[in-house]
């Protein structure tokens, strides 16, 4: 077995400063990191030079034999294009190979699973630990704010203005946006920076920190949710349970302000969507609401039928 670091020592720290210096995130950078590494052990040590698009499918189709969702295998091949483009643009590659590989089809019509007003209580109640406050309060950005986990991991304490009730969020594509905050809302981030523990390095601006005073990784964040979630559906039997992870109270937010007549185009904004085509999959209606939409019509048969 080789070693991929051995033979493509060269090209994988290119790309990774590629990344850095294009600004990716570090969790994104971790992700792809991880699957071009996967995808250059595929290739049994053959220079990058002479890989083919051939050589990007066969690699994608054992990734979907495995069983992966859609959206797995879409990341992969976008983490095999990022390199060659990456390649290709410091002048290290002529071509890439990847560029010509067609995306998966997602289902676009897939409902996004989400909990309404009465099971986000049911879920809060559901937050335990000694770090009850700070855990509430990141799931209050999540289901109140619409936060991403990767938007709640990069907050620092300096894009939290408590006396204008402001929060200032770094999203994908390195995009700003400025975002009122619901006074209970404030009112936990107030608790949650007052109980915050105070950080071994002097410089730590993380909002959240974990026990260790470090900044919270999303890992962590997704751990207290999964366990949360856990506890949420504890009466429910096994089979029936919901596979819900913390993504999900991003989609009760959506879904919630919508329902309550909320513009599509100021959604879009609050969730930091670059295009307002993924925000339509929000706009999802349940059976009863179709129920009710129909009875309201007045339908008048002939006579004699």
């Amino acid at each position: 077995m080789f070693e991929v670091s051995d033979i493509y020592e060269e090209p994988l720290d290119a790309f990774m400063i590629w990344m850095k210096d294009a600004g990716y995130t570090m969790y994104t950078i971790k992700s792809y990191m991880s699957d071009v590494r996967e995808f250059l052990v595929s290739i049994k040590g053959k220079p990058l030079e002479q890989v083919k698009k051939l050589h990007v499918m066969s690699y994608l189709s054992s990734v979907r034999e495995r069983g992966v969702s859609d959206a797995t295998r879409n990341r992969k091949h976008a983490a095999v294009n990022c390199l060659f483009k990456a390649l290709t643009e410091l002048e290290m590659l002529e071509r890439n190979p990847a560029a010509g590989v067609k995306k998966s089809k997602t289902e676009k019509n897939k409902t996004p699973t989400y909990l309404n007003e009465q099971e986000l209580l049911r879920f809060f109640e559901a937050v335990r630990g000694k770090y009850r406050t700070r855990n509430i309060a990141i799931f209050l950005l999540m289901a109140y704010m619409g936060l991403r986990i990767g938007e709640v991991h990069a907050l620092n304490l300096s894009d939290f203005n408590a006396e204008h009730r402001t929060l200032n969020v770094f999203g994908k594509g390195r995009k700003w946006r400025s975002l009122p905050i619901p006074e209970p809302v404030a009112r936990m981030l107030e608790l949650a920076v007052s109980e915050r523990l105070q950080p071994r390095r002097a410089k730590e601006e993380a909002l959240f920190t974990s026990q260790k005073g470090r900044r919270l990784s999303i890992r962590n964040i997704q751990l207290i949710a999964s366990e949360t979630f856990e506890r949420f559906q504890a009466d429910v039997p096994e089979l029936q349970r919901i596979s819900y992870s913390s993504h999900k109270l991003r989609h009760s937010f959506a879904t919630m302000l919508l329902r309550k007549g909320a513009d599509l185009r100021t959604v879009q904004e609050l969730l930091g969507h670059s295009s307002i085509q993924t925000t339509t999959i929000y706009t999802h209606v349940t059976n009863r609401e179709k129920e009710e939409a129909i009875a309201r019509l007045e339908i008048q048969l002939p006579i004699g039928v």
